[in-house]
């Protein structure tokens, strides 16, 4: 009971990063701060198995019961909020597009509503629609950037968020005005483990920033010019040839792709506003590396940007007392 009654006095708010292969839980206090963590593989595409017959929210459902079943029980009075991709069409409820640009505030203020079922609603996230003839979209990411933003006052800003799908969200007068999203890390998988890339290559015991800059280099040379699909050949022919050993094949294609991504920003950008890293400090740092090369540097990195969005958004959506 007492540690039950404790729970409830430090429990203001339930937030959930959900995303495709996990979902992370953060318990908030009455300051905004997250005084417990927890992480599962529960993401919207590996959910519990359920019983025949049980509805299509019942994975869900057992799902978020497993993950913080404690926290429900002890605080009955805390909101819950979700990001992610559980609020795609995949998800357990779609959360409607809204458009770019607009400004942060609005987010919070168009959440939408679930049924759990477990005495409380689920406020989700919407995710970022940008029309146009090649239309963008960002799901979870939107979070971050309004995380990022907190402590942030410059009129203009870049906000870079490396991963599977790589996106940057220019930001202007507070608005987020725009956003591009680059495949880079999805590719450079899909060539690794499905194409003849990767027969050739070892997996290095440590990361070769040598070969990385080799092949960001090779982006930025007038090799370059005649584009990434040409360029990513060059590491298996330097590989044929002795000019590149197997343990740096994987770090100098990274660096390629990379570094045309880099160099697409700078095409987009020639006058570079400050720019935000946010995600896993490795791969920041190594976009860090690629963006000194191409003299857009130094970046700056926010930490726990989506937890901080989550909390920010539930204050827009008056979901705090």
């Amino acid at each position: 009971m007492k540690m039950n009654q404790e729970l409830n006095q430090d429990c203001a708010l339930i937030a959930l990063d959900w995303g495709t292969s996990s979902l992370r839980c953060y318990r908030f206090d009455g300051s905004g701060q997250v005084v417990e963590r927890r992480a599962h593989p529960w993401g919207i595409m590996n959910l519990p198995a359920v019983g025949h017959g049980e509805d299509a929210q019942a994975p869900y459902r057992a799902a978020l019961e497993a993950a913080c079943a404690d926290w429900l029980k002890a605080a009955p009075a805390a909101p819950l909020i979700a990001a992610g991709m559980v609020g795609s069409k995949q998800g357990w409820r779609e959360a409607a597009y809204l458009n770019v640009p607009l400004a942060p505030a609005l987010i919070g203020r168009q959440l939408t509503e679930v049924d759990t079922g477990l005495g409380r609603p689920l406020w989700i996230v919407p995710g970022l629609l940008e029309q146009g003839t090649l239309p963008n979209v960002m799901r979870g990411e939107e979070t971050q950037v309004i995380g990022a933003l907190q402590t942030r006052q410059e009129r203009e800003l870049l906000i870079g968020l490396p991963g599977t799908h790589s996106k940057w969200v220019r930001v202007l007068e507070g608005r987020i005005a725009h956003f591009d999203t680059f495949m880079t890390g999805e590719v450079y998988g899909a060539l690794c483990a499905h194409t003849i890339l990767g027969r050739t290559m070892h997996k290095p015991e440590v990361a070769d920033d040598e070969a990385f800059l080799r092949g960001a280099g090779v982006a930025k040379s007038e090799q370059g010019q005649s584009g990434v699909l040409s360029n990513i050949f060059s590491s298996r022919t330097l590989g044929l040839t002795g000019a590149l050993a197997a343990e740096a094949q994987p770090d100098y294609l990274s660096g390629l792709l990379i570094g045309h991504e880099i160099a697409a920003l700078k095409r987009l950008y020639p006058s570079t506003p400050d720019i935000v890293l946010i995600g896993d400090p490795g791969l920041c740092r190594r976009y860090q590396l690629a963006l000194d090369l191409y003299g857009l540097g130094p970046a700056s990195q926010a930490d726990a940007a989506t937890e901080t969005g989550l909390w920010i958004l539930a204050q827009h959506a008056g979901l705090l007392a």
